[in-house]
């Protein structure tokens, strides 16, 4: 037997703390975070909070011997940028997974969507292979703005379209006329495009504005064309829906009415709807 082999790979999580209130951290997210040795901690640079960490840190609490590992991720799309940062991070946690560490990178939102977590799952098999990956899912704010505004997603027949407008704010138009609920992420630095292909599609009345769901600084705007011009969040978002569709229910009650108009009796309706 070989005293001297190397430790197992820990094992790398990925971890979503949710869309930023820190109750809405799921159990098994805190747990995860409490029991890891590491917890990696992206943030924009050296200076800036971490969103993630923000989010988490109420719940998680201090814990004895665990090490913090923040890490910089910077906010642009200059791959010249971007690859040296990514490489210099996926480095110092590779470090700690040959030593045997479980690391717990953290993430706002979902690890799954739209998240930088999703670059670090890509590599790792490359990076360290073998290595255990573990994805905690997460409340995320493609649910969390719905809730705020209090319009349902999706019933019935309605289809979901959702997208970054950054980068689909070309495609917008189309997107808008093809689906009945359609969810724009990130949309700070675009608004008065998004504003335009409302107002091109006439459907400015059906979409509202939500930055910093579930979090003590919500803001929800119906009026989008108000902040047109105007320097949103980045953590925002612009949910356009439509609520042409009927859900099952409702239109069962439709095709009830037809029926009984065409001289279908109430009794053979009944009977069609049990079965």
């Amino acid at each position: 037997m070989d005293t001297h082999a190397p430790p197992a790979l820990g094992t790398l999580h990925g971890v979503g703390v949710g869309p930023g209130a820190p109750d809405l951290m799921t159990l098994r997210a805190v747990n995860v975070l409490r029991a890891a040795a590491v917890v990696a901690i992206p943030r924009r640079n050296a200076y800036s909070q971490s969103v993630a960490w923000r989010i988490a840190e109420p719940s998680v609490g201090p814990v004895e011997g665990q090490e913090r590992l923040f890490l910089h991720f910077p906010m642009t799309k200059d791959v010249s940028i971007l690859r040296p940062a990514w490489d210099e991070a996926f480095g110092k946690i590779g470090e700690r997974l040959v030593r045997g560490l479980d690391v717990a990178f953290i993430t706002e939102g979902d690890p799954f969507v739209y998240s930088t977590f999703i670059y670090l799952l890509r590599e790792a098999p490359t990076r360290w292979p073998g290595v255990k990956i573990n994805i905690v899912p997460a409340v995320s704010s493609i649910t969390a703005v719905p809730a705020a505004t209090g319009v349902p997603l999706a019933d019935g027949l309605e289809r979901i379209a959702i997208l970054p407008a950054t980068y689909g704010v070309d495609d917008l138009t189309e997107v808008l006329t093809k689906f009945d609920t359609t969810i724009l992420m990130k949309v700070s630095s675009v608004m008065p495009k998004v504003v335009e292909a409302l107002e091109k599609t006439g459907l400015l009345h059906c979409a509202t504005y939500v930055s910093k769901a579930s979090t003590a600084d919500e803001r929800i705007v119906r009026d989008v064309q108000s902040i047109k011009n105007d320097h949103c969040d980045y953590f925002s978002m612009v949910v356009v829906s439509k609520k042409s569709r009927s859900g099952i229910l409702v239109e069962s009650a439709s095709h009830a009415v037809d029926a009984l108009a065409a001289g279908v009796s109430p009794e053979a309706l009944n009977a069609a709807v049990v079965r």
